[in-house]
């Protein structure tokens, strides 16, 4: 049975620059923190394929915020607006805005690289989700981030076959500004795997039985301290429609 569509509200948050967020919300209860994907959306990763309205009829507020040159929130064009690790950032300043002290996260792809980070760098969740990540996409980030420079820089020439194409189409069918994504991917600084890994927060580490993009998920429960792992149907691209995905989100936040 698919959820009901969630009622979503949507509210326009200044973040730490003035750099106005997106920021969409859905249910009531605990506060669930929610990142997507590099290229994606709120929409996209979390609300069209039903997630959000699992999560939110298990009990929580899901607030799943549109990143910085992503979905509806700015794209602004001025290097200045890139610092390193804006998206933490931008995380951490949303959090205090919206008074989070108690509250749980999680992110898919960069989303859950920017959680790793978050984790890294001090952020306080009760638990937290790695979803579509593996431990070399924390540890070997480079050859990824080279990967969608060369397809932004290439997106008007890649033909069908091309090993840029999928990032590229699906770049232009989510309408994302190439000058912005290109100035935030050199923003993304590397992951301290060493304060990762010290954290004791329980994190669920979930990821497609097809999808190694960024490395080995498994490898990445076994690094952290007090990790569960979980496999579910899919690609990197497909995994991220599955039910089971909520499923097990919601599995794992209410145990």
């Amino acid at each position: 049975m698919t959820a009901t569509a969630p009622s979503i509200t949507t509210t326009r948050i200044r973040s730490f620059d003035g750099t106005q967020l997106a920021v969409h919300e859905t249910g009531e209860g605990r506060a669930l923190l929610l990142l997507h994907g590099l290229f994606s959306s709120a929409e996209t990763n979390w609300i069209k394929f039903g997630h959000a309205a699992k999560l939110a009829q298990a009990g929580f507020r899901v607030i799943m915020p549109d990143l910085r040159a992503h979905g509806q929130s700015a794209a602004p064009h001025d290097p200045a607006a890139y610092p390193r690790d804006v998206l933490v950032d931008d995380a951490l300043s949303l959090i205090e805005t919206l008074g989070l002290d108690d509250f749980d996260l999680g992110g898919f792809s960069l989303g859950a690289r920017t959680t790793a980070k978050l984790l890294g760098a001090g952020a306080t969740p009760r638990k937290a989700i790695l979803a579509g990540m593996g431990w070399e996409g924390l540890t070997g980030w480079g050859r990824r981030r080279d990967f969608f420079v060369t397809a932004i820089h290439r997106r008007d020439e890649v033909k069908r076959g091309d090993p840029h194409f999928m990032a590229v189409a699906f770049m232009k069918t989510q309408g994302i500004d190439p000058v912005a994504a290109r100035l935030l991917l050199d923003s993304f600084g590397d992951v301290d795997t060493d304060a990762l890994v010290a954290r004791d927060v329980p994190v669920l580490v979930v990821c497609g039985a097809d999808d190694s993009d960024n490395g080995s998920a498994p490898e990445l429960a076994r690094q952290l301290g007090n990790a569960t792992y979980r496999e579910i149907k899919g690609t990197h691209m497909s995994s991220v429609l599955e039910p089971s995905l909520a499923e097990e989100m919601v599995s794992f936040l209410t145990a």
